[in-house]
């Protein structure tokens, strides 16, 4: 990814950070939000063997974000010490499922886009499951 590409998307991330409702950023506070431009190659083929993900491991571009952890409803004493949650944001899987940077209002799509992976990460993060999200409009 270029420089004038990653500066664009960080951009519009900002933008839609400050968006969004305080009860957000809370939860950004314990489950920090970790952006880079594509998932590792070990880690596709880590979600595509041992999660059974319906991804192409050699296409970093199909994966947008990803929740790591324990969610808030699946906690317990007993995990303590474990690492915290984190909300992953991949910059290439965003851009490609909001269609590219060609169209007159890629921004617009990108900036939807980054709103939607976030919600959805964070909707793991409390418990939500791919149906629920779906239905939440978040899928």
């Amino acid at each position: 990814m270029r420089n004038e590409e990653r500066d664009r998307f960080d951009a519009l991330l900002e933008g839609v950070l400050q968006d969004l409702p305080g009860a957000v950023h809370a939860v950004l506070e314990e489950a920090p939000l970790i952006v880079t431009d594509e998932p590792s190659p070990e880690l596709l083929e880590e979600l595509v063997e041992i999660e059974g993900m319906d991804l192409d491991p050699g296409d970093p571009s199909e994966l947008a974000g990803l929740h790591t952890g324990v969610a808030i409803t699946d906690r317990s004493l007993e995990a303590a010490g474990e690492l915290p949650s984190s909300v992953q944001v991949f910059r290439l899987g965003v851009i490609a499922a909001a269609g590219g940077w060609d169209s007159p209002d890629a921004d617009e799509r990108v900036a939807e886009q980054i709103r939607i992976t976030i919600l959805h990460e964070i909707g793991h993060e409390m418990g939500l499951d791919e149906d629920e999200l779906d239905e939440l409009g978040y899928g």
